[in-house]
């Protein structure tokens, strides 16, 4: 068997019976995976957070707990571990329970060496296949066009499926989002899936004071620079923050969308273009319409097709492939030879709040690998701020327990971003009855 072996598996065996322990370790040894074992649950877990092991072998009965309760903690540790519970006193209720928790599979004492060899293939078979899932999945997004969206969660695989649809077209599109959630990436992405992506793609930030010099920009000046709606051509005009767009400015914009007309600084007859607008906002613009800073001719006609990029605490699942895409990218600019992160590390940074998104966590894993002084990030290389503001993580097995807390943790983050409980209840997909009901649950101060 161990011929067949790409690389070493690594096991870790949890048995209290010394003899018991050292004779797996010898059989698995011989049969080329590299073992370690222990004989209680606190070794074993103090084990598991020095490294990630690909199995772990867990016996019901240990001295200081259980197995299950182990498994259970073993895969907060580390989600992709598989685990094979054995045990001398087989039930049907304790099966039962092994696989509820999460159990790959369970053998029952003595244990025989050929039935733990063809458990442990099928075991590796299957993570195989797991793994080569999980590649498929990115390959399709960067199949896709979208190359440069690092994630395979199912939330962004919706969100890119939505832009796939928008961007095979020419029409104008306006992305939400907060701030850091990549905005402009996925414009670009968006151009370049497009029927003119060959043309130019040109980013404007309409925060750009004095107003003569963003207009002089965006439209061009007689007798002078053309500006950027001209420039590109049927490409694309990228317009960030287009909440900060002047109210004089909304008219001209208006006209290139409604007329594709625009009229240059300084002169009196239009000129023709054909740009594709694709514009950003960080706010909510039906408030900015209600309260009269925001055209309303002008928020219809952005808003026909309209996408919500997700804040990186909706997609948590993509935080490893994020993390490994930003430690290869800085590692190489700064010539560092960072491997990777530590578990410790990953659940560190998949409960912090990432208020600034993508973006803070692109900053968190550059300052990480400048810091690090070994090959494997550690959760004291994380800027110390982003350590203080991690979610408490639930000291419970119970399920209920653990969804109660993120579902309360949940709702006061939203209600904090969204004082207005209607709207929060719309985000929350709750009916505003729900919403208040859950606040009383929950008891969530308001």
């Amino acid at each position: 068997m161990s011929g067949k072996l790409l690389q070493r598996k690594s096991i870790l065996i949890v048995e209290d019976e010394q003899i018991i322990r050292e004779t797996l370790a010898e059989f698995l040894q011989t049969e080329g995976y590299e073992v370690r074992g222990t004989g209680t649950v606190a070794e074993a877990l103090a084990i598991a957070r020095e490294r990630d092991y690909d199995v772990a072998i867990c016996d019901v009965q240990l001295p200081d707990g259980d197995g299950v309760r182990l498994l259970r903690q073993l895969h907060r540790i580390n989600p992709a571990i598989f685990v094979l519970v054995i045990s001398a006193y087989a039930t049907v209720e304790n099966a039962v329970e092994a696989f509820t928790a999460g159990a790959f599979d369970y053998l029952v004492k003595p244990i025989r060496f050929d039935e733990l060899t063809n458990r442990l293939q099928r075991l590796f078979k299957f993570q195989d296949l797991y793994a080569e899932n999980h590649r498929l999945r990115k390959d399709l997004v960067r199949s896709s066009g979208f190359d440069q969206i690092v994630g395979s969660s199912s939330l962004l695989q919706t969100t890119l499926m939505t832009i796939r649809k928008a961007a095979a077209t020419n029409s104008n599109v306006l992305l939400v989002g907060e701030t850091g959630t990549g905005k402009e990436l996925f414009a670009r992405e968006i151009h370049n899936a497009g029927p003119n992506k060959d043309e130019k793609f040109v980013a404007v930030s309409c925060g750009t004071r004095p107003v003569e010099a963003l207009e002089s920009q965006l439209f061009g000046v007689v007798a002078g620079q053309p500006g950027v709606f001209r420039m590109v051509g049927s490409g694309t005009v990228f317009l960030d923050e287009i909440s900060q767009l002047p109210q004089g400015t909304q008219s001209e914009l208006l006209r290139a969308i409604e007329y594709q007309q625009i009229v240059p600084a300084g002169g009196s007859e239009a000129v023709k273009v054909q740009a594709r607008i694709i514009a950003a906002t960080s706010h909510d613009l039906e408030r900015d319409v209600a309260e009269g800073t925001f055209q309303e001719d002008l928020f219809y006609r952005l808003d026909g097709v309209k996408i919500r990029i997700p804040p990186l605490r909706e997609r948590l699942d993509d935080i490893p492939e994020l993390v490994e895409y930003f430690m290869t990218r800085h590692r190489e600019a700064m010539g560092k030879r960072v491997t990777g992160a530590s578990s410790d590390t990953v659940r560190t940074l998949m409960a912090a709040h990432w208020k600034g998104n993508v973006r803070q966590l692109d900053n968190a894993i550059e300052r990480a690998v400048m810091m690090c002084e070994g090959e494997v990030i550690q959760p004291s290389d994380l800027p110390p701020d982003l350590l203080g503001s991690s979610a408490t993580l639930p000291d419970t097995d119970d399920l209920r327990s653990a969804l109660r807390h993120y579902e309360r943790l949940h709702i006061v983050r939203v209600l904090k971003q969204c004082p207005d409980k209607k709207e929060a209840a719309r985000r929350l997909k709750l009916g505003l009855s729900s919403l208040y009901r859950k606040i009383e649950e929950l008891k969530i101060e308001t």
